[in-house]
């Protein structure tokens, strides 16, 4: 998951190659997108997988939370909700 400096908007999505995605959140290659118009770049929460269905159904499942259990989720991590992204 990632979010705004200011941790106002939350984003949940699916990688097989998270390094790179979040170097094109952070670079802004995908300006008019919805991580782009909120500047979404700060890594807060992620899980891996072995299989990319395992990792789908799980995003699926996340994106059907309410921002209370999102915010539970990424506190129980990430109680700081500081970038993960240098553990890259």
């Amino acid at each position: 998951m990632t979010t705004n400096t200011h941790n106002k908007a939350l984003y949940t999505g699916f990688t097989v190659d998270l390094k790179r995605r979040i170097k094109e959140h952070k670079d802004k290659i995908y300006k008019k997108s919805f991580t782009g118009t909120y500047n979404l770049d700060k890594l807060i929460y992620f899980e891996t997988f072995k299989t990319v269905a395992e990792a789908r159904k799980r995003e699926r499942q996340i994106k059907k939370w309410n921002r209370e259990w999102k915010e539970n989720l990424i506190s129980d991590m990430n109680p700081n909700w500081d970038d993960l992204s240098w553990m890259l």
